[in-house]
């Protein structure tokens, strides 16, 4: 098992299982009433006095929770970005149909957390390193990009990428992470909002989603909401 350094001293590790589960049952509802969580979303009124920001780093069920733990994040939303297709279906992108990657956007205040800061967590928060491959998942529908909507934004992303660089965090392998301007995000179906949360004895959630999740709280321990543990 090979384990990367971030500045943060964050660690990615490569796992066992796959995010496109086989049995699609298991991926529509949950396995049992006892599974489901309460998750209150928030109106898009009540969104839009938030910024927002756009990241692709495997599996959307992961990311989506990982973001949803960081004080200042307020919503975040799993679904499509990064290719040229309208309308991508969850079954077109995971089957690597499409030219999308599975994204998240996270709506966030930044009067709590900066932009900078969530760069942070994304690249403290999986392999920037592995071409098209996030642990499990494979094709370039799992590949990392940090998307950008103004020049800001970009020139914060390019520094950070050359600060890692600078530091040889990744013993001199290539960072793989796209920057790409956003151009369109379409939200993913509904049963995957909120997923991990949703379906905790899913088996890629508690092989996979989970361990991943832990491993960021424990080494940003200041980034998290008060209520997470």
């Amino acid at each position: 098992m090979k384990i990367y350094k971030s500045i943060l001293l964050v660690t990615a590790v490569v796992f066992s299982t796959a995010c496109q589960s086989n049995n699609k049952a298991q991926k529509d509802k949950p396995q049992n009433q006892k599974e489901v969580a309460q998750v209150v979303k928030l109106s898009q009124e009540d969104l839009s006095k938030y910024e927002t920001a756009y990241f692709a780093s495997g599996c959307f069920w992961c990311v989506e929770a990982i973001f949803e733990s960081v004080k200042g994040i307020p919503e975040v939303v799993s679904g499509y970005a990064g290719g040229t297709e309208n309308n991508p279906t969850y079954e077109q992108v995971a089957r690597g149909l499409t030219s999308h990657a599975e994204a998240v956007k996270v709506y966030y205040d930044p009067e709590v957390i900066s932009f900078t800061a969530l760069v942070q967590v994304f690249f403290g928060s999986h392999d920037p390193t592995t071409l098209n491959r996030q642990g499990p998942d494979r094709g370039p529908q799992y590949r990392s990009i940090a998307f950008y909507e103004n020049e800001e934004e970009k020139k914060i992303i390019e520094s950070y990428i050359g600060a890692l660089k600078d530091q040889n965090v990744y013993d001199g392998e290539p960072i793989t992470t796209e920057v790409v301007k956003l151009i369109k995000f379409y939200d993913a179906e509904d049963y995957h909002q909120d997923y991990e949360k949703k379906h905790p004895n899913n088996s890629y959630i508690t092989n996979v989603s989970i361990p991943r999740l832990n491993r960021f709280k424990a080494n940003f321990s200041d980034y998290l909401k008060e209520d997470v543990h």
